[in-house]
Formats: structure tokens, C-alpha cells, sequence
């Protein structure tokens, strides 16, 4: 269970802390959330304490386990269908799983599909929202901030052009 000060991760959303803990009366039912307050945009986002294990709630990741983030984002894109649609479908399932190293290997993949041939407007929200639910935990991790992560996340992402030119 988590306590008021963690700091967690909440998969289709991002990481962020428990600042509080509250019972709130939603259709007649009262329920307790945790409020998780998000780094990005400083959101606020109220999680079912019944739910945390079902829908995947973790703790973030460790410097240690950061560095192998890194190495995802720094690494070779991976074979994805040619279809949008199934591509699309499947960088959906990664990103649901909430497994970070899963996020950054989709984040990449289409950064780097985006720097060679675009990316369609479904795509590139895919990549937006990836972007932040990873760079919310880099936040975190990383103890650095929101624009820091980001410029850190673009420079990690790079591919190697037909000519042998190493495009950034």
C-alpha cells in the first residue's frame, strides 16, 4: 500500500506524490482517492485507493533503473508494422502496460519515425501523451526539471540516416 509522500506512478496518466488522502461521495458511493499531485502542469490527479493493484499503480523507478531508460531511448528503433492502424494499436498496448522501459521504447520509436517520414495526427498525440507520462517519472527520478527532461529525452533520441549521418 502507499503512503501520503510516495511517489508513483499511474499508468495513462504519468507519475507524480501523494500529497493527501481523501473520501470523497461520487453517484452515491463513497470511496477513497488518493491526490496525486502530477510535476507536469502541476495537475492533480485523484486515484481509487481500492484500485491502485487493478489498474497497476507502482512505485517509480529507481536512478539505477533510469539509466537503462536511457539506454532505451539511446538505442535502434524496433521493427513496427507498416500499418498505422496496428502500429497504433500496438504502441497502445505498451503504453497501457505503464512499464516505463515499454513507454520509452514507444516514445522512441516514434520520435524516430516522426524525424524520418512524420507521424499521423493520432501518432503524434500517441507520442505527445507518452512523452509526458515518461518525462513526468524522469522528473521525478531524475530531480531535475520538466524542460531539462525534455531537452535530456530529445538528445537521447537519434538515428543513424541511409548516408551513415547521425541525425539528431
Amino acid at each position: 500500500m502507499f503512503n501520503i509522500g510516495d511517489r508513483i506512478v499511474y499508468p495513462m496518466h504519468g507519475a507524480g506524490i501523494i500529497e493527501n488522502e481523501e473520501v470523497k461521495e461520487i453517484l452515491g458511493e463513497k470511496r477513497r482517492y488518493f491526490i496525486m499531485r502530477m510535476p507536469i502542469g502541476d495537475m492533480k490527479v485523484m486515484v481509487p485507493v481500492d484500485n491502485v493493484e487493478e489498474v497497476g499503480v507502482r512505485e517509480i523507478i529507481n536512478k539505477e533503473e533510469m539509466e537503462e531508460v536511457m539506454d532505451v531511448l539511446k538505442g535502434n528503433r524496433t521493427d513496427m508494422p507498416q500499418n498505422w492502424n496496428r502500429r497504433f494499436r500496438l504502441n497502445m498496448d505498451r503504453i497501457k502496460s505503464g512499464d516505463i522501459y515499454e513507454i520509452a521504447a514507444v516514445v522512441r520509436n516514434l520520435m524516430l519515425l516522426d524525424s524520418e517520414k512524420g507521424l499521423s495526427t493520432g501518432e503524434r498525440k500517441m507520442l505527445n501523451d507518452a512523452k509526458q507520462m515518461l518525462v513526468s517519472e524522469m522528473v521525478l527520478v531524475c530531480e531535475l526539471g520538466v524542460e531539462e527532461v525534455e531537452e535530456l529525452v530529445a538528445e537521447s533520441v537519434s538515428y543513424v540516416a541511409d548516408d551513415g549521418a547521425i541525425v539528431e
